[in-house]
């Protein structure tokens, strides 16, 4: 996992080699009008503290102050995607007409697979209608983990 902070709020929390790698980390820098600098600071420590709970299914809830980077609509998608209670999953289209556009469900998978701020904004927990598990950027297996710890029927 890679981890990223902006003015004392969490902007990045996304795995290091993921396809879309290049362009996510082009978009956060561009639209924060900013630059990666390696370091460390309490945001990042209590993400790794709260990650490592939620691994050890001793936390079901984040409590990070988060800064969403994207579009209008991808926020609009990533805060409809944080009211998927923990154990949970739906689907593309349950996400789309979650956010009254039950057409929409290429650009609400599109948006979902852009998400910068894996497992506190959860899109591992949309799945295909037919019950499949869809795509992950950080794979599949790790999509299958997630849910296996939160218990998520499929």
């Amino acid at each position: 996992m890679i981890l990223g902070s902006f003015e004392h709020k969490l902007c990045l929390l996304d795995f290091r080699y993921r396809k879309m790698r290049n362009i996510v980390d082009n978009r956060i820098k561009r639209k924060l009008t900013a630059d990666f600098i390696e370091k460390n600071d309490d945001i990042l420590k209590e993400t790794r503290k709260q990650i490592d709970e939620y691994l050890a299914s001793k936390r079901q809830k984040f409590e990070i102050p988060i800064l969403m980077v994207g579009s209008d609509f991808q926020k609009q998608v990533w805060q409809e995607l944080m009211k998927i209670e923990y154990g949970r999953t739906i689907s593309y289209l349950d996400l789309a007409k979650n956010i009254n556009n039950a057409k929409a469900v290429r650009a609400v998978a599109a948006a979902n697979g852009a998400n910068a701020i894996g497992l506190i904004i959860p899109c591992h927990r949309v799945v295909e209608s037919n019950g499949r598990l869809g795509g992950y950027g950080g794979g599949l297996a790790t999509k299958k983990k997630l849910l296996k710890i939160e218990n998520a029927i499929l």
